[in-house]
């Protein structure tokens, strides 16, 4: 992938913003399980980063995808992952959709608000019952004149506590369960929405992660995004957009783990030398930095893919975009559980206190796995792009 300077202008402008207004609170809002989302993301709204891909119309820069890429990257410096994984979800998770198939109404009221750090908005598609199974949603979207009755219960909600709009998936009919869902923009002081509870996490403690109870909310018809019964497909969409961004998040945080590691086993004395000096841990570091370059390469290579389809005007990702978007994924949540646990061996006692850098590493990066699809699902999308499972195709390199 070619950088221009417009692609290095992002990158310092997030560098700054990191190392001024998150990096020195970081320890603060973990201690606290929560930050100013508001404030951070209004920040981040002036300086045009919460919008780098968007139509220059609702208030983004109007760059294409290469730019977030970049600046989801250089948000990996963070030393709060809870606080990185919530900016992903206000730039490229919960507003793929709505920028892509939204009325020009839900632009002015939810996406351009977004954009500008006015408002912060959620996705709310996991359930109890269904997590990586989006097909399986419980919540219901019934017509009432012309509103829309929504009831059901959303899980691990990130920006939940805070948001003022949700971009939520409801099953708007009894059909087939691919094709009766809608996503629909759910405004959070709606009568019969109840922040439930902050879910008490392993890590990523600063990202306020709720779970949320729509009881008979009532939202006009016209908050529906594109068309009735076709939120699967539009969530599958969004999805691509949210492994990549966190893929080239992941990168920069697995470098960091590092840095923070040769940094500490080259001062840290052991048997007349240091740490750093035995043979075993400089070629292990050594080894973990090409796997992360090997991850960029992957990244890189998928974003050229997806800029260029965006420039044909598609819509949908390509096969072999989802192949490698979910390649990406994969392998940054691997190389990242990898690469945190063979690091804190070499902090020793150190490494274990719950206050080091690398044991909350060590914590945020494990839902990386997890989140986003596990790497189950993603496992399986692979094979079925490789035409190894029945009914698929083998699709050409």
């Amino acid at each position: 992938m070619q950088f221009t300077e417009t692609h290095e202008d992002i990158r310092r402008t997030v560098r700054k913003l990191v190392d001024n207004d998150i990096n020195p609170f970081a320890d603060e809002w973990e201690e606290a399980q929560t930050f100013p989302a508001h404030e951070l993301f209004k920040k981040m709204g002036d300086l045009g980063l919460l919008g780098v891909h968007r139509d220059e119309a609702w208030g983004g820069l109007g760059l294409d995808y290469s730019h977030s890429v970049v600046a989801a990257e250089e948000l990996g410096r963070s030393r709060s992952g809870g606080v990185a994984m919530a900016i992903g979800v206000q730039s490229d998770m919960c507003t793929p959709a709505l920028a892509t198939f939204g009325s020009d109404e839900l632009k002015r009221d939810f996406l351009a608000p977004s954009i500008a750090g006015d408002l912060v908005g959620c996705l709310g598609v996991s359930e109890v019952g269904a997590g990586s199974d989006v097909a399986n949603i419980k919540t219901t979207a019934r017509k009432d004149g012309d509103d829309y009755v929504i009831r059901g219960e959303k899980m691990w909600i990130t920006n939940g506590m805070q948001a003022d709009w949700m971009c939520c998936l409801c099953n708007t009919s009894e059909g087939k369960p691919h094709l009766n869902k809608s996503l629909i923009v759910v405004p959070m002081d709606t009568k019969g929405v109840e922040r439930s509870r902050k879910l008490h996490k392993l890590g990523m403690w600063a990202s306020d992660t709720a779970q949320i109870f729509l009881d008979d909310v009532r939202v006009p018809q016209r908050y529906l995004i594109g068309g009735e019964g076709f939120g699967f497909m539009m969530q599958m969409a969004q999805f691509q957009e949210e492994r990549l961004w966190g893929a080239a998040n992941t990168m920069r945080g697995i470098e960091t783990i590092i840095e923070d590691t040769i940094g500490y086993t080259g001062q840290r004395q052991v048997f007349g030398g240091t740490v750093l000096d035995n043979q075993v841990v400089h070629f292990r570091l050594a080894e973990l930095q090409t796997e992360v370059e090997a991850l960029r390469a992957l990244v890189y290579r998928c974003t050229e893919l997806y800029v260029d389809e965006k420039a044909r005007g598609e819509t949908q990702a390509s096969e072999q975009v989802i192949k490698l978007a979910s390649m990406a994924k994969l392998k940054a949540g691997r190389l990242a559980r990898e690469a945190a646990d063979a690091c804190m061996q070499y902090w020793g006692g150190m490494g274990y206190m719950w206050e080091s850098p690398v044991a909350r590493a060590y914590r945020d990066v494990r839902l990386v796995s997890i989140g986003a699809g596990a790497d189950e699902i993603m496992l399986g999308i692979i094979a079925k792009m490789m035409g190894i499972l029945p009914g698929k195709k083998k699709l050409r390199p």
